[in-house]
């Protein structure tokens, strides 16, 4: 009897995501001339939304961002209006994930402002805040929005006090937070939540990286990281883990994942390189991958991260000669899904006054939308009001979803009430159950002549095709053929809207369950 030996063969790990590849947008395509900040701060002085593009920038007599348009790229004017109320340098920025109008920025004032951005840009200096927040007794360093709960800011500054902040007060100066958390005996480096925000994560000056109950400030884990410097923390939400950067003893740049239950010794800590930017961590909980940005170099390594050993999965690394001073991230619901653009960056070029958008795209020929890239994500509905999370309520994101057309627009509505309410209110989905519903119904129904998309009648220009005299030469023939053909496609776009929002609807209403379960 005969043993056939078996050939040896690498294995390879299957993934989607093992071709994913770096693109950088055009010339044209890039923001020029923009005088971006100078500070020191390990910050990403960077911010975007669908709608626009806020970068911190270089000014003197006090701290100033602008506000560009998504869309206004090429050369910045010089002179281009900013949002300049700070009396001391802006240190960080947030757009409210809620609200594409509605930004956040703190300042070495010591002050936190929120401001109201107008429906087409900062077209003049915009100094009044909507709101202020003074509660801060030195400059303020970082904030960060809940991920689910509408109006609720955290902040922190070099009193090394966390301060958490309702918005939804009357006052247009507030002097109290609604909680102060003081358990860090150092500077606060960086703040990240996990997926519903009932914790959060925090690295500190003072080498300690610790794990808190969102709403009561409680530790839930502590480590003191001796052999791991940690100085960016991210929560890996969906699969219990924390992931941090930083430098070894020998100061190699680094980075570690940890167990979100036990944060005693790190599961993995890996050394990339020995230059001495800080790394920027980003992660994409849809895709599970990684991005880690090194501060002054241009290159940008990316990772799949799973639950096993041994965690981390090396794709590749994007390398460029424009070394990165900050980045801002695209949220997921703006991205270009029609070139299977699973990320999207927005790198500060210092050298040249430069901001470059950076695509990662999945290769695929097909372009139709890829369903299996582009599960449901986070969206832009809050989950609950400010209210229901201080009276001790959780819950996890609004989910959407990202195939084009199934998205509606938000209208602009100024901040009369508060922050949250340029998103119109009749779609959102943690409205009541029977009222939701009701709309739905009266979505389905397509009322006509209330100025809905979904109102139309087959006769688009006006006649009536039973009194419509016989056509008597061959150019009203002709003529006749392509209004029909016209008439066909419109039709089909009609349906094809009509599909799409069933699913959304369909989408809507199983969140609604969700929330009341």
């Amino acid at each position: 009897m005969t043993v056939s030996k078996m050939s040896w063969r690498p294995q390879y790990r299957s993934s989607k995501f093992r071709h994913v590849f770096g693109k950088a947008a055009s010339k044209e395509s890039c923001y020029d001339g923009v005088p971006i900040t100078r500070s020191v701060q390990d910050n990403n002085f960077c911010a975007v939304n669908p709608r626009f593009l806020a970068v911190i920038t270089e000014c003197a007599g006090g701290g100033a961002f602008l506000v560009l348009s998504l869309h206004h790229t090429g050369k910045v004017d010089p002179h281009c209006p900013r949002v300049s109320g700070h009396r001391g340098n802006v240190l960080d920025i947030k757009w409210n994930p809620f609200n594409d109008y509605c930004i956040a920025s703190c300042s070495e004032d010591t002050t936190v402002k929120i401001w109201e951005i107008p429906p087409h840009g900062v077209l003049k200096n915009l100094t009044v805040a909507w709101k202020e927040l003074q509660g801060h007794s030195r400059r303020v360093g970082l904030i960060e929005w809940h991920p689910t709960a509408n109006n609720i800011l955290f902040s922190t500054a070099y009193d090394y006090q966390v301060m958490i902040w309702n918005l939804d007060c009357p006052e247009q100066v507030i002097k109290n937070p609604v909680r102060t958390i003081s358990h860090h005996t150092d500077v606060v480096l960086s703040m990240s939540f996990n997926t519903d925000g009932t914790l959060f994560a925090t690295t500190c000056k003072d080498r300690k990286l610790r794990l808190m109950e969102t709403r009561s400030g409680n530790i839930v884990q502590e480590a003191n990281c001796k052999t791991h410097k940690a100085v960016k923390v991210l929560v890996l939400g969906n699969l219990k883990m924390l992931a941090t950067t930083g430098t070894s003893r020998w100061n190699d740049r680094q980075i570690a994942l940890w167990d979100q239950d036990d944060l005693s010794v790190p599961l993995l800590q890996e050394n990339l390189d020995g230059s001495s930017g800080v790394l920027f961590p980003f992660y994409d909980p849809d895709t599970h991958m990684l991005y880690i940005a090194g501060k002054g170099d241009g290159n940008m390594r990316y990772y799949e991260i799973s639950s096993e050993k041994p965690y981390i999965h090396y794709l590749t690394e994007y390398r460029s000669n424009l070394p990165q001073k900050g980045i801002g991230v695209m949220p997921k619901r703006g991205l270009n899904v029609s070139s299977c653009e699973v990320f999207r960056f927005y790198k500060l070029v210092t050298i040249k006054s430069l901001i470059e958008p950076l695509s990662f795209i999945v290769p695929r020929r097909s372009e139709s939308y890829q369903e299996d890239i582009y599960p449901m994500t986070a969206g832009n509905k809050p989950a609950m009001t400010a209210e229901e999370w201080l009276s001790g309520i959780d819950k996890g994101p609004v989910l959407m979803s990202l195939k084009p057309g199934s998205q509606e627009v938000d209208s602009y509505t100024p901040m009369t009430k508060g922050c949250g309410n340029s998103v119109d209110t009749r779609r959102s989905v943690s409205r009541p159950g029977l009222l939701q519903l009701a709309y739905i119904q009266e979505q389905l129904g397509g009322k006509e002549g209330d100025g809905n998309a979904e109102s139309w009648s087959p006769v688009t220009n006006g006649d009536d095709p039973t009194l419509c005299s016989p056509p008597k030469t061959e150019n009203e023939l002709r003529l006749k053929f392509h209004k029909q053909q016209e008439e066909i496609r419109r039709l089909r776009e009609l349906l094809n809207q009509r599909d799409v929002r069933v699913k959304q609807l369909e989408l809507e209403i199983k969140n609604i369950k969700n929330s009341q379960s």
